[in-house]
């Protein structure tokens, strides 16, 4: 087997190349997992609108909308984070720690978001048939695909040292 059969094409190279293509990766599932996020906020949203409570919409009890402000704000916030992260991979300027605090950061905010979409639901939300239930399980798959949230945290934590190490 000659260097054309090795991944990176030379002998040594295969796990950086693997790690380069797995944050590529990471960005895609943050992306992801805003999506997700927005599609629960506005199933909550929307559920929130529908249905009542002694003669009242539950959109317009405090604690619901405080639920509903969270979900929006985390969802706006994990977008912005996904945008620069994917801006910087593009430009080349940050290929490791922007992917993966986007994936950090969007699989962990779309587990909440996901949390409280369930809760303004109330017992329909857990029901096997509700969307937002099924959201809630395929939720929790992000935080495992592409690396933990461990691993996660320790890629941006060894940036973070590498780049105060060359200070």
């Amino acid at each position: 087997m000659g260097a054309e059969c090795l991944v990176g094409g030379v002998e040594g190279e295969g796990f950086s190349a693997a790690m380069r293509s797995l944050a590529k990766g990471r960005l895609h599932i943050g992306a992801l997992c805003v999506g997700l996020a927005e599609r629960l906020t506005q199933e909550a949203l929307q559920h929130s609108l529908d249905q009542t409570q002694g003669g009242a919409r539950i959109a317009d009890f405090q604690l619901v909308q405080g639920m509903l402000a969270d979900c929006r704000t985390e969802t706006m916030a994990g977008r912005a984070l996904v945008l620069e992260a994917a801006r910087a991979y593009d430009d080349g300027s940050d290929r490791r720690l922007g992917p993966s605090a986007a994936k950090l950061y969007c699989s962990e905010m779309v587990d909440r978001v996901a949390d409280r979409a369930v809760q303004v639901h109330g017992g329909m939300g857990y029901m096997q048939e509700s969307k937002v239930s099924r959201f809630y399980r395929d939720a929790r798959l992000f935080r495992l695909y592409e690396g933990t949230s461990e691993i996660q945290r320790t890629i941006i934590a060894k940036q973070m040292i590498r780049g105060a190490s060359t200070r």
